[in-house]
């Protein structure tokens, strides 16, 4: 595949909102980061955007994590046509906002399996599998040896 195609599959607007099929309310997603877990529900809507009940500003102060959630919408061009609920628990700041966008990815994937492509090659598909080091005893930390005396 050339590159001006793929650039041009990117550019293109999602397909416009479709209807649930009879009996489905929302398209789920589950994001997992570190230890933070996220259960992202979305459907067509007005763009609301809501994290345990808060609007993103009221739950993330950092833009950085602000948009990194929003990135996968940004990509398909869904932004303000989607309705986004997310529960959120577990971890820290940078998990929670690395779990919403697996998770939101993973919705738009089953909302529209066209823009599938475009999440994959953006990476917003592909878990990070990267966990802490556990800490060892008779160290200080996971790597960090006691302070060596030799007198």
């Amino acid at each position: 595949m050339s590159e001006k195609s793929n650039t041009a599959e990117l550019t293109q607007p999602a397909s416009a909102p479709r209807d649930l099929p009879a009996g489905q309310h929302w398209f789920w997603g589950t994001g997992r980061r570190k230890t933070a877990v996220a259960r992202v529900r979305i459907r067509p809507g007005k763009g609301h955007f809501l994290i345990n009940g808060k609007k993103i500003e009221q739950f993330f102060s950092e833009m950085q994590d602000r948009n990194d959630m929003v990135a996968p919408l940004k990509l398909t061009k869904t932004l303000g046509s989607l309705d986004v609920y997310v529960k959120v628990e577990g971890g820290g700041i940078t998990g929670q906002a690395g779990a919403i966008r697996l998770g939101l990815s993973r919705a738009l994937k089953d909302y529209d399996p066209s823009i599938e492509r475009a999440l994959r090659d953006a990476n917003y598909l592909t878990t990070d599998d990267r966990q802490v080091e556990r800490k060892k005893y008779g160290q200080a930390g996971a790597r960090r040896r006691f302070q060596f005396s030799k007198r």
